[in-house]
């Protein structure tokens, strides 16, 4: 059985702030929420109050289901590879839930705040997201669950160490760039750079994978 560890009890508190949070603001919020944004950052759906909350309460449940499968992936990985890397699945599990809270507090401050408009700042928390990753990218070992999981870089190792190697120089320095640029760009300008940045990060690696494969296929 798996003992508690210092990171679980500093993910646990950082998974239930979002849920205090909403418990203490709760009895003011209004009776109609913003529930979603157009690319201008203006609401184009409403909610109650308890349709935000169970929103709001999905999120971490989600958060909390990936904090558990990642730190106990080295005993369901069938490559048994993991177990080589665990506290790397730790720090990865702890930076999900930080994100995964840290957007859910934002999402609940502007429900109750309407001149704030959280979308720039979701733009820009993404943006870290992958700067984290792309510092931990090099440290993944091969497994079915977490990292670029392309069909060619799970069948051979040298494709998986140079893909991931690739998406961390990739990741971080995109994800600086995503951050920076969001937060300066006007709205709209932000939304797009937002969504051309996060397909380029994406899709980047998994056709490096393929490249790599055909390339040594032929050698």
């Amino acid at each position: 059985m798996k003992k508690i560890t210092l990171s679980d009890g500093a993910a646990l508190v950082v998974w239930l702030l979002p849920i205090a949070y909403l418990l203490f603001i709760y009895a003011d919020l209004p009776a109609s929420v913003p529930m979603h944004y157009d690319i201008h950052g203006n609401v184009n759906r409403y909610g109650s109050k308890s349709e935000f909350a169970v929103f709001i309460l999905i999120m971490q449940m989600v958060s909390l289901l990936v904090y558990f499968l990642l730190k106990f992936l080295p005993a369901i990985d069938p490559k048994k590879q993991v177990k080589y890397g665990e506290s790397t699945f730790q720090k990865f599990a702890l930076g999900l839930v930080i994100f995964l809270s840290a957007l859910n507090i934002a999402i609940t401050f502007s429900s109750i705040h309407h001149g704030f408009k959280p979308d720039k700042l979701v733009f820009s928390l993404v943006g870290l997201l992958f700067v984290f990753m792309g510092n931990m990218m090099h440290s993944i070992k091969p497994n079915y669950f977490a990292g670029i999981r392309t069909p060619w870089a799970l069948e051979n190792e040298d494709n998986w160490r140079a893909t991931h190697r690739l998406a961390g120089k990739l990741w971080f320095a995109g994800g600086i760039v995503l951050t920076i640029a969001t937060l300066l760009l006007p709205r709209e300008t932000a939304a797009i750079v937002f969504m051309c940045g996060t397909f380029i990060l994406a899709f980047v690696p998994y056709i490096y994978s393929y490249v790599y494969f055909k390339k040594h296929q032929l050698n």
